[in-house]
């Protein structure tokens, strides 16, 4: 595995996290059933967001093998309902899942309302967050705050729900590029992951307002990992920002 570190014993492994000391990868915003939700909106676009999830999580669960795959919130897409596409995708995910690691962790995100009926048939739970005692770390959707015990003692946060990217300006194009970022949340440490959603790439944490209420500080101090066909470091945002 490629060792792109954020933090000790914590590599990024394409658009997910590998907590070695746990065996555990972690993947964020699948967004299943996408595109029959814009379809409903009158945007017609070819279902290609599970089926390319699905390829690039192979190649993640292949090189990492993890003993576990913790799914960082967002699931599926709709809010108010189960989709036809969502009940299939959701389901045929976890099974796929499974062929490669003995555990399922799911946390729940603001997309995952009613996700109990679907993970319910998998014999699965789902969790408002997950706290990871060999890193002290905290791992929780980000799209709201917490105040568990858990989250007053972890010294790492690792969230997701923003769907990080940087814009890169090439003349007058920026080109989207998803991101990895690491900063600060008050004492604690901070990491933003990207969503593996195959058809939006994401915000542009340089130029877009954000939504987490991790991210509502100043980020120029935050370093960014971007994903491409590779893990390239950026450095501090401060550099970036045109």
């Amino acid at each position: 595995m490629n060792k792109n570190y954020v933090l000790p014993g914590i590599a990024i492994a394409d658009l997910g996290l590998y907590l070695e000391k746990k065996q555990a990868l972690i993947i964020a915003d699948l967004h299943l059933g996408y595109e029959e939700m814009l379809n409903k909106q009158g945007v017609f676009i070819p279902r290609i967001n599970f089926r390319d999830i699905k390829k690039r999580l192979r190649s993640m669960l292949e090189e990492t093998k993890p003993a576990r795959v913790i799914i960082n919130g967002d699931l599926k897409h709709e809010f108010g309902e189960i989709s036809r596409q969502e009940w299939r995708e959701v389901l045929e995910m976890l099974d796929f899942i499974e062929k490669y690691a003995k555990e399922i962790v799911l946390i729940k995100g603001n997309h995952d309302t009613i996700l109990g009926p679907l993970v319910k048939r998998k014999g699965l739970e789902i969790l408002d967050e997950l706290y990871i005692t060999e890193y002290n770390a905290l791992i929780l959707h980000g799209h709201k705050l917490s105040r568990s015990k858990e989250f007053k003692k972890a010294k790492t946060l690792i969230i997701a729900h923003e769907h990080s990217a940087i814009g890169l300006r090439e003349g007058q194009r920026v080109e989207l590029y998803k991101c990895f970022l690491k900063g600060k949340y008050g004492r604690k440490k901070l990491i933003v992951m990207p969503s593996m959603n195959a058809v939006a790439i994401g915000s542009d944490v340089l130029r877009e307002k954000l939504l987490s209420p991790f991210l509502q500080q100043e980020l120029s101090d935050f370093e960014c990992w971007l994903v491409e066909d590779k893990v390239y470091y950026f450095g501090k945002l401060e550099e970036l920002y045109s």
